[in-house]
């Protein structure tokens, strides 16, 4: 039995089996609402799509447009003007066959090799040391941030005026106790482990950041049992620490492997990629193909680059799933 409803009421009641009447069911409801608030529901279910169109479309205009256009170009003999004829994969088949171009893969893999290993230690080191300290802990991580921040053309002169053969602050200290001048940038033995000291002074802080990130989530109380049980200090870093820190380790090793075989400014500024092509690393080979208007050339070795990095750091990535 249906009880009557107000007077100019706009709510439609319906009576159940047992108890009182209930409101309407949402079709009703729908039904019966105003067409203003649908129209203002479409709007709030496009709200989040319009927020992130303008990234979208910058995105697609400055990252994705580009990459296929370089892909295009690497087919391509174009020079920056004029008709871009079509030679398939001419660039790739000349890169592949230039001595040159495999040097400058082996130039950044030796910096690589002079970089990481030693970044990754030092870096557990002092983030060790800054969880640790109590004192002035801001002031040290600050401290340690400062060189990632600098500009790297000003850092590159700073080391013109540190390890120049005949002028250089360093070789003043050799001289001053009785060592003989070293051809830091004018030697080929020399040359690459002074730009990986460079590279290692101006990154090991951002490292230092991801691993510091890292050892506040281990949790204090494996340390308080270790200690109970009588490991020390260098055991429970070897057996506690470095395995807890596996995934910022290796994080950090896709991330500067990425930023090694990206070399260009240091090796530009300090050395010009000298003596002998010792310090031309392969963004510096891309560089110079760039310079010389052989874009198609230079786009194809772009891409190939990125097949390099990738493949060695979807290496470090299986390593990273085969030790999980």
């Amino acid at each position: 039995m249906t009880r009557p409803a107000p007077s100019g009421a706009a709510t439609v009641f319906r009576e159940g089996r047992r108890g009182p009447a209930v409101p309407a069911g949402p079709r009703t409801a729908k039904a019966a609402a105003p067409r203003g608030r649908r129209t203002f529901s479409w709007r709030r279910r496009l709200a989040p799509y319009a927020f992130v169109l303008p990234f979208v479309a910058v995105f697609l205009a400055f990252s994705i447009y580009p990459l296929f256009f370089t892909l295009r170009l690497s087919f391509t003999d174009w020079h920056g003007t004029g008709a871009a004829q079509w030679v398939g994969f001419g660039n790739y088949r000349y890169l592949l066959a230039n001595s040159a171009f495999w040097s400058s893969l082996g130039n950044s893999a030796v910096l690589w090799l002079l970089v990481v290993p030693v970044q990754l230690v030092l870096s557990v080191i002092v983030a060790v040391l800054l969880n640790t300290i109590k004192r002035l802990r801001s002031f040290y991580r600050v401290a340690f941030v400062v060189p990632f921040v600098m500009p790297l053309v000003a850092i590159a002169q700073i080391w013109i005026v540190l390890f120049d053969q005949n002028y250089g602050a360093v070789n003043a200290v050799l001289g001053a106790v009785g060592l003989p001048p070293v051809g830091w940038l004018v030697t080929s033995a020399w040359a690459k482990p002074t730009l990986a000291l460079l590279f290692l002074w101006k990154t090991t802080g951002f490292v230092v950041l991801i691993v510091l990130s890292g050892l506040q989530q281990v949790e204090p109380g494996l340390y308080e049992a270790a200690s109970l049980d009588g490991a020390g200090r260098v055991r429970q870093l070897w057996s506690i620490t470095v395995p807890l820190l596996r995934r910022s380790l290796m994080f950090s090793v896709v991330l500067q492997t990425l930023a090694v075989f990206q070399i260009f400014t240091e090796p530009y500024v300090v050395t010009k990629g000298g003596p002998y092509n010792s310090t031309t690393t392969a963004g510096l080979f891309l560089f110079n193909h760039i310079n010389r208007a052989d874009l198609g050339t230079g786009a194809a070795n772009s891409f190939l680059l990125v097949i390099v990095v990738m493949a060695v750091s979807l290496l470090f990535v299986r390593l990273l799933r085969a030790e999980d």
